[in-house]
């Protein structure tokens, strides 16, 4: 049996995380809230994910040693595993940087998004989401989806109001705007990625490193295989002259730099000293 459940009234926990062993698995407390917190999320960067997990054993189990983030995700997920529910690490798309959610494999995300949107607003991220598929760049203007209201199932939409829907896909991390031209966040990528291959497998692009799904990423112009951008800057990082790892024909793109958690730790270090030193100054 797992450790006794928390009085704390915040910790609701669901149903199907009741469960207390699993093979080597065993949920206690610090697992359910950090699983009801990541939910909350949709979607967390690992340094906040790490942050999480302190929070919770400080919470639930403060003189516990806090688990190595990789070991506690494995022993959550060997519990979740006979639900069909699982944490999954990704990386977001344009720099790579290492992401988790909470992701149902047992249901389609579009789904799983009804219970907060409305039938037409379903429709219409189905309309966005099947232009972001077919384009070449993995973006989507919002002229192009606005164009497509009429068409929607359900309560006719207005424009404006389909604007507002647009902004509240963002909001719940299930799109990213950037410049007027929508694409798929890495939420909807790592929640979405079994139900995109299989709706739509004439048009779905893989990378040709990784081997999963692809949105935004780089093209070889002679035999076309494709690749992330995090998976660009690592195939090609000590390449002075990158070729094509299919058809060895010279990439003619630009190599992206990749998300470098130590130079960003720096950068913070440094910000952080510099604030302090302000701070007594005045």
């Amino acid at each position: 049996m797992g450790a006794p459940r928390s009085r704390s009234p915040r910790l609701e926990v669901p149903s199907y995380m009741q469960c207390s062993t699993r093979r080597m698995g065993i949920m206690t407390d610090v697992h359910r809230r950090f699983l009801q917190l990541l939910m909350t999320h949709g979607v967390l960067e690992e340094q906040a994910v790490k942050r999480l997990q302190k929070h919770c054993y400080k919470v639930h189990d403060r003189n516990a040693a806090v688990e190595k983030l990789e070991d506690f995700i494995n022993n959550i997920n060997s519990v979740l595993e006979s639900l069909y529910i699982e944490v999954k690490k990704g990386v977001t798309e344009d720099d790579g940087r290492p992401v988790y959610a909470l992701v149902n494999l047992a249901t389609t995300s579009i789904s799983k998004m009804a219970s907060d949107f409305a039938e037409n607003e379903l429709d219409l991220f189905r309309k966005a989401l099947e232009l972001i598929i077919d384009s070449e760049s993995g973006f989507a203007s919002s002229t192009n989806i606005l164009n497509l209201v009429d068409q929607l199932k359900g309560k006719k939409m207005r424009k404006k109001e389909a604007e507002q829907v647009l902004q509240k896909f963002v909001q719940n991390k299930w799109l990213i705007e950037k410049e007027g031209e929508f694409t798929l966040h890495s939420r909807a990528i790592l929640e979405m990625e079994q139900y995109i291959r299989e709706t739509y497998p004439d048009s779905v692009k893989m990378c040709n490193i990784c081997h999963s799904l692809l949105i935004q990423g780089q093209s070889c112009e002679t035999c076309g295989i494709r690749m992330h951008l995090p998976c660009v800057a690592k195939y090609f990082q000590s390449n002075s002259e990158p070729r094509c790892p299919h058809c060895n024909d010279y990439w003619p793109h630009e190599i992206p730099e990749i998300f470098n958690p130590e130079k960003e730790r720096e950068a913070g270090i440094s910000t952080s000293n510099k604030k302090s030193l302000r701070s007594r100054q005045h």
